[in-house]
């Protein structure tokens, strides 16, 4: 338990943080499942719109410093070429 107030200010911060945070790579995680079910279907429509929701949630994301901006443009080339392999 914190001594001081400030520091427990920030144990409260932190784990709103954590919680958003958690959230978030949830919906990453759920965005990647889906897109991956679309092209394992070869679903082109399906698994385009899929990829474009994908594409939001990892820019969002990493525009919010939950993941590094290179773990996002990484994720999004991998299924970038996903979706091309489908054509």
């Amino acid at each position: 338990m914190p001594n001081i107030k400030s520091a427990a200010k920030r144990a409260v911060q932190a784990e709103k943080r954590r919680l958003r945070n958690r959230s978030t790579k949830s919906a990453i995680a759920t965005a990647k499942r889906t897109f991956q079910t679309a092209v394992q279907s070869k679903d082109k429509s399906k698994a385009f719109q899929a990829f474009q929701s994908l594409c939001s949630v990892l820019d969002k994301s990493a525009k919010r410093g939950i993941i590094m901006k290179n773990t996002a443009d990484r994720g999004k080339a991998r299924a970038s070429a996903a979706l091309t392999k489908i054509a």
